[in-house]
Parts: C-alpha cells; sequence; structure tokens
C-alpha cells in the first residue's frame, strides 16, 4: 500500500515538472531547463545559457516566520509587543511604560534567579527541540579543587575576584598557570575591573548604604565597575607582572583595561614596554591608544599628531586597520576642533582605499565633527551623509552605531531641515535599520526631536497624521512635545481640536502639569468661536477644573493662580454658561486671587443680557470686596443699564 502510494507520488511529481519544463522552454526558447535532483546537497553550476531548477530547497528555521512577518506592518493602535500578553497591563503613558516594562523584566529575573537557585526542582525538559536558555544555568563552580581547570571555569562564569584569588593560590602552592588562561584571566579583569559583574537574576540586597551609593553612581551616570580606576598594584598589573614572558595578547588586555578605566598616561607607558621587548601590537591595542589619544595631550595639532604617530606605526608593524580604527580616529577628531573638520574627509577617503566600508557609527561621528549642538547653519555635510546611506540596510558594528539617528535628527531640528529629517526617518524604515535606534531611552529622543520638527515646518493636517501613527503605538511625547502641538494648533488656527488634545494629555499622564494646561485654557479663552466649538470648549474646561479640584489619583497637583480662574470664566460665559461662570467666579477668593477689571466687565455684559439685576449687584460687591480701582465705574454701568429699586441704588 504504501510502495504504490510513494510510486504514485513520483509518478505525479515526475508528470508535473515536465509539464513546467515544456512551459519554460515555450516562453524561452533559446535556454536550457534542467531538474537538479541532487539541488539540496550541492550547489548547482550552470551556464550563462542554463536555468537548473532544484528539486527541493532547504530554508532556515525561521524562514515561515520572516514570510509571515513581511505581510503585516506596525498597527499604529497596538501597544508595544512587550505588552500585548496582558492588554490591562497596557501603558498609556510614558512613566506607565517605563514602570511596566521593569516590572516584567523584574518578573522574568526572579523566575530566573529561582530556577538557577533551586535547579533540581526544574530537570524537567518539555521543549521541543531544546531550549538552552529555558534551563537552569549553573551559578555555582563545581570544581572545588585548586587547579588550572577550576580556574577556567571561574573564568567562564566571569567571577572575577573568585577567579583572581584562585590564581593566587596556584601561585602560591608553586602550580604553573599556562600563559593562554594567564591572559584569559586579564581579559576578564581588564574588561569588568577590579569587581564581579551584576547578574541581572539575583535579587539585589537594599539598604541605607547600597541606596546612597546609588544615587551617587546614578548622578556619575556610571555603573559600579567604570568607577573603578587603575590604582598602583591593582589586580591586572599585579597578574601581569607574574608573567615571565608577556605576549602581544597579555599587553593588548592591560592596554584596553587602562584605557576603558581612563588610565590613559598608563596606556602609552605600556606600550612603549611592548615595543621595547621586540613585540608587535594587534589592531584593538592600536584602536584604544587612538582612542585615548585625545586625553594625553591639550592642543589640537598635538592630538591629530599623536593620532599621525599611531597610524604609522600601524604600517610599520604590518597591521591592517579595521572599521573599528576608522571609528575611533573619527571619535578622536571630534575632540580636535577645526583639524577635525579638516581631516575628517581624508581619513574616510583612506579607508575606503582600504576597503573598508563605513558604518553608521562613523557617519555618526562626521556629522558630530561639523554640527555640534546648537548649530544654525547649513546641512550640506548631512545632505552628503544622506545621499551616501539613503537607501541601505546596516547591520551592529560598533556600539556607537545607535547614535546615528539621534544625532541625524537632532542637527535637522537645531536647522529646521524638515527634508532631511523625512529622509532619516525613511532610513530607518529600510531592512532592519530600526534595531540600531537604540533603547527606549534613545527612542524617545528620537521621535520627541523628529515630532517637534513636525510640529514646527508642517501644516496641522500632517502633524496630526504623524501624531496618529507615532503616539501611543511608538513614542510617549512628553508635556514639551505636547507643547508643540498645542503652538501648532494655534499657528494653523485649528484651536476647535483642543478638547481632543485635552483628552489625550488626560491618558498621556500630562493632565497635571500647570504650565501646560494654563496655556490650553489661555487658547480656548483668546478668541470666541462658533457656538458648537464654544460648547466643546465649556465641556473641556469644566473638565480641566475638576483636575484642578482632586488632581491625579486623589493628589491636588495644580493651584489655581488669577490667570487660570480667569481663562476658564471666560470660556464658560463664551459658551453661555453663566451659572457655571458664576460658580468659578467665588473661587477668586477661596484662593486668595484678585479677578481683573476687564473679566468682571465682560461677566456684567453677559448678566445684562439675561437681566439679572441682583446677580449684577453682586458682582459689584465682589468687585468692592476686592478693592478694585474699577468699581465705580462698574457701579456707573449697573446703574445706567439696569432698572434698580430705590433700596437697590
Amino acid at each position: 500500500m504504501a510502495s504504490s502510494c510513494s510510486q504514485a507520488l513520483r509518478h505525479h511529481v515526475c508528470k508535473s515538472s515536465r509539464i513546467l519544463r515544456v512551459h519554460l522552454q515555450k516562453a524561452w526558447p533559446n535556454r536550457s531547463f534542467v531538474l537538479n535532483p541532487a539541488a539540496d546537497q550541492q550547489p548547482a553550476v550552470s551556464s550563462p545559457e542554463e536555468i537548473v531548477i532544484p528539486k527541493k530547497k532547504t530554508w532556515s528555521k525561521e524562514a515561515v516566520l520572516q514570510a509571515l512577518a513581511s505581510t503585516v506592518n506596525r498597527d499604529p493602535t497596538a501597544s508595544d509587543y512587550r505588552f500585548q500578553d496582558d492588554p490591562y497591563l497596557t501603558p498609556k503613558t510614558s512613566s506607565e511604560f517605563k514602570l511596566f516594562s521593569l516590572s516584567q523584566e523584574s518578573g522574568r529575573n526572579a523566575a530566573k534567579y529561582f530556577i538557577s537557585t533551586y535547579p533540581k526542582y526544574f530537570q524537567k525538559d518539555y521543549a521541543q527541540p531544546h531550549i538552552p536558555c529555558l534551563m537552569p544555568e549553573t551559578l555555582e563552580a563545581q570544581l572545588e579543587e585548586v587547579s588550572e581547570a577550576a580556574l577556567i571555569e571561574r573564568i567562564q562564569m566571569r567571577k572575577v575576584k573568585a577567579a583572581v584569588d584562585l590564581y593566587d593560590q596556584l601561585q602560591q602552592a608553586g602550580t604553573p598557570v599556562s600563559l593562554d588562561v594567564t591572559n584569559q584571566l586579564l581579559d576578564l579583569i581588564c574588561f569588568y575591573g577590579d569587581c564581579d559583574p551584576a547578574q541581572e537574576n539575583v535579587p539585589e540586597q537594599r539598604n541605607e548604604e547600597t541606596v546612597g551609593q546609588e544615587n551617587k553612581l546614578s548622578h556619575n551616570k556610571r555603573s559600579p565597575c567604570l568607577v573603578f580606576s587603575f590604582r598602583e598594584n591593582n589586580n591586572a598589573e599585579r597578574v601581569f607582572a607574574l608573567l615571565s614572558e608577556p605576549n602581544t595578547h597579555s599587553y593588548s588586555a592591560l592596554i584596553r583595561g587602562m584605557v576603558k578605566y581612563g588610565a590613559y598616561s598608563k596606556a602609552f607607558s605600556t606600550y612603549t614596554d611592548l615595543l621595547n621587548n621586540q613585540l608587535k601590537a594587534d589592531v584593538s591595542t592600536f584602536n584604544a591608544l587612538i582612542t585615548a589619544a585625545p586625553e594625553v595631550k591639550e592642543k589640537y595639532n598635538e592630538k591629530w599628531e599623536l593620532i599621525v604617530d599611531l597610524l604609522k606605526q600601524m604600517a610599520e608593524q604590518k597591521v591592517k586597520p579595521n572599521l573599528l580604527t576608522l571609528n575611533a580616529v573619527l571619535k578622536a577628531l571630534r575632540r580636535c576642533g577645526t583639524v577635525g573638520k579638516s581631516q575628517a574627509f581624508p581619513v574616510i577617503s583612506e579607508m575606503r582605499a582600504l576597503s573598508i566600508d563605513p558604518s553608521l557609527a562613523s557617519y555618526n561621528h562626521l556629522l558630530s565633527i561639523f554640527y555640534k549642538p546648537g548649530h544654525k547653519g547649513q546641512t550640506d555635510i548631512l545632505q552628503e551623509v544622506m545621499n551616501e546611506v539613503s537607501g541601505k540596510s546596516f547591520t551592529p558594528q560598533d556600539p556607537d552605531d545607535a547614535q546615528f539617528f539621534i544625532t541625524a535628527v537632532r542637527i535637522c531640528l537645531d536647522t529646521k531641515d524638515i527634508e532631511q529629517a523625512y529622509r532619516v526617518h525613511e532610513l530607518l524604515g529600510v531592512g532592519e535599520n530600526w534595531r540600531l535606534l537604540g533603547n527606549d531611552f534613545q527612542q524617545n529622543i528620537y521621535h520627541a526631536r523628529f515630532f517637534s520638527l513636525l510640529c514646527m515646518m508642517e501644516n496641522i493636517d500632517v502633524v496630526l497624521k504623524w501624531y496618529r501613527d507615532l503616539v501611543p503605538s511608538v513614542y510617549y511625547p512628553s508635556s514639551n512635545v505636547m507643547r508643540d502641538l498645542l503652538q501648532a494648533l494655534d499657528t494653523d488656527n485649528r484651536l476647535d481640536l483642543i478638547p481632543q488634545i485635552w483628552k489625550d494629555l488626560k491618558q498621556l499622564g500630562h493632565g497635571n502639569r500647570q504650565t501646560l494646561v494654563e496655556e490650553l485654557l489661555t487658547l480656548m479663552a483668546r478668541e470666541k468661536q462658533n457656538q458648537e466649538v464654544q460648547e466643546t470648549f465649556a465641556e473641556c474646561a469644566l473638565d480641566i477644573k475638576k483636575m484642578y479640584d482632586t488632581g491625579d489619583r486623589g493628589k491636588v497637583m495644580m493651584s489655581w493662580t488669577a490667570g487660570s480662574l480667569s481663562d476658564l470664566v471666560s470660556v464658560l460665559l463664551a459658551a453661555q454658561r453663566r451659572q457655571d461662570a458664576w460658580e468659578i467666579l467665588k473661587l477668586f477668593k477661596t484662593h486668595n486671587r484678585v479677578p481683573s477689571e476687564e473679566l468682571l466687565d465682560k461677566f456684567l455684559t453677559c448678566i445684562k443680557e439675561s437681566g439679572d439685576v441682583n446677580q449684577a449687584l453682586e458682582l459689584v460687591q465682589i468687585s468692592a470686596g476686592f478693592c478694585l480701582p474699577g468699581t465705580p465705574k462698574l457701579i456707573q454701568r449697573v446703574q445706567q443699564e439696569f432698572l434698580l429699586s430705590e433700596q437697590q441704588k
């Protein structure tokens, strides 16, 4: 039965292949077509006039997912992918986004901690195929004896202090340690400093001392390991001194560690020792020294001369530069003033002659050389850079690649160049360039600058189109950006959209920003709109009053000012909400604020339309209670415009 089915299937496949070949030969009579039955084992070799049709194609494991992903675009109405599993916790503000994402990551780390701490309870592997990252990690060393194998184990586990202690024990016991293992230890110490790397899945014990240290570190914006400096006789230099014959790898690890932790002069001194020992440096060593060059010289020309000298030594030692060398030179030129501007393009030309293609970090350094923050000049260099990178898909090659988009859009904002901003944003959508936008903080900076430029340069319809596309699916605007949006509404005379923007302000968590709310009230009170718009303004104004009364989450966050009360009264009067306006007018006395004479005149005009004499008299009493200079004038208006009884007179 099975054999007959397989024979029928083979017959059907062969028949289909013959039909396909006949049709192809009719379409291309000058070409021959060959069905390659072994195309999945080895690549087919064909002549230019021969088309080989493989019988089978081997796809990658992610091919189906990639094909499905290519059929859909980003949904501007959906939340970030991290929160789609729990719609209840979908963030609506930037603070909630940060809180929820950190909470989610904290939960994962807590789960990893329990799995790794108690691995015997999590030995059952349900995943098919096996997924190593879901299984318990080994946090404790398995080898307890003092041996080189135990040292290698601790190095692989990135336990810096334990590895150094074990190395010292081996030295005291007279056990020789191979040069390769010692170099691995040097790499570990120089990369992490004299401290163990922070474990993401280990809960942190917090007390007053650690909190105080965290505050200092957050002020310096440095991790604990970066506080480490190359003091005298530190572990890195001590281990290096114990080497009888250090090789290039040993010197390279030490020099890179010195540069990373700020010991720039020591790095050059160690490089001199390397040359005195008749050794040649590798490309990583030269890259580190080029990075440190601006730190050891003061004058611009001296910095550049040192960089050129290092490049000449690379040529003498026959060390081929790489992309990181190009980026290190350009990054150093950012601190060379006018010398950097004159040498930037020759450096890129020289590297291209060496078949080194610049990365986004290279272009970022180039832009930073010519465009300092606040630059107001031309964007010729930016245009040349965009002409070079437009339509290209980049891959991460340098940590500074993530700075390109932020720098480019900052230049566009400083120079008010909306055309180049569109080109930058278009480049972001090519291939997987969006991965080079950086972390959440960098993405927020990019979108804030891009949207602020849109608010300044585009009409309101275009601004709102981008607003609906970006907010809140990929971007949670700050109060300053929302103020830019209000100014764009004012510029294009589309104040009728203010109530809609107010709803977004509340949803984005800006309903308690006093300066923003006061500006919104001022815009609504400045000009009188048609009755329908004034009704929506009135509803919006009363909703704003609730925010003043209760604040956010039951806390009073804003205090009434004379200006905000006056604007609120004016909005309500324009909508014929006299009674609501009267209640707001009483708040002046409650909050010790003084109304303006113009506001009371406007209120009296509104009262005159209804003919309410008693309320007019109360308005006069309110004016007299504040001892306003315009009270006699107000009394005169009441006497002339209202019919008063003798008692009222």
